[in-house]
């Protein structure tokens, strides 16, 4: 029976935590949260200057370590060579937080309609938020079940659980542009929560827990009328701020989800719950 303090399950002191995607928006959120909370980062991203850049602003201790690696995730190779590096440099691999994810090399194929989708731009979409997810969570898992356990996260949305709302979308722009949600998002993002319910049965011997954290609509530079619209379907009545998620990611990557494994943890405001 896990005899720790209340004070104490929180405490990420001594662990290594890794962050795909770490230098993006939610990635640096996330982050900075596993830091203050005491763990060790490796600060994982296919650009070297921005995971660079993140691990130079993060506030930690001075005895804490918040290192850079440059990985692309579709690569098998350059997967397993960051694993290795990351394990020289760091000892260890506690907590994986697999948070990277893409929309592909051409927006505007991104959120073209579904009717002209190109199978280019969906198979570029797929490499890193499902080919991508399960590279580093093999590399990783391997990792963890030579150690004797850890804490994989995988990063999914509310649109790989329920259907997005398609009226929100008009007059609805991000940093200028019309967007929408695209059937890849959602098709890949529900994915992850098959691959996490799949891998916590598949490693619970080996005691590697696997759980996916799900945010809702983040704020994040949308226009005032798809925070008008969105918001408007959330009970909570607003979007949320990435910093909201932090409490259930530490949760997820502390002790005090000791028993916890296979879940799905939905942060949204309580939107899919009508």
């Amino acid at each position: 029976m896990n005899d720790l303090k209340n004070d104490d399950l929180f405490d990420l002191t001594g662990k290594v935590a890794v962050v795909t995607g770490g230098a993006g928006l939610l990635g640096q959120v996330f982050c900075q949260a596993l830091v203050t909370a005491g763990a060790d980062v490796a600060i994982i991203d296919i650009d070297k200057n921005k995971a660079d850049e993140t691990a130079r602003k993060i506030s930690k201790e001075q005895n804490q370590k918040v290192l850079a690696f440059a990985c692309d995730i579709t690569s098998p190779d350059s997967v397993v060579t960051m694993v290795e590096d990351v394990v020289d440099r760091l000892g260890r691999i506690d907590i994986l937080l697999n948070n990277a994810a893409s929309k592909g090399s051409n927006l505007d194929q991104f959120f073209a309609e579904f009717e002209n989708y190109s199978l280019q731009t969906w198979r570029e979409v797929m490499a890193v938020n499902v080919d991508g997810l399960f590279l580093v969570a093999q590399s990783v898992g391997n990792q963890m079940k030579a150690q004797g356990g850890g804490s994989i996260i995988q990063i999914s949305s509310i649109y790989g659980v329920v259907a997005p709302d398609q009226r929100i979308y008009e007059g609805s722009e991000y940093n200028g542009r019309a967007i929408n949600t695209p059937a890849i998002y959602s098709v890949s993002k529900a994915a992850v929560i098959g691959l996490t319910s799949y891998l916590s049965t598949y490693w619970a011997d080996s005691k590697i827990r696997v759980n996916t954290l799900t945010p809702g609509g983040i704020a994040s530079g949308q226009n005032s009328e798809f925070n008008k619209k969105y918001s408007n379907r959330v009970p909570l009545g607003r979007m949320g701020e990435a910093t909201e998620l932090v409490g259930a990611l530490i949760y997820l990557a502390s002790d005090a989800s000791s028993y916890v494994t296979g879940q799905n943890i939905i942060v949204d405001g309580g939107l899919s719950a009508w």
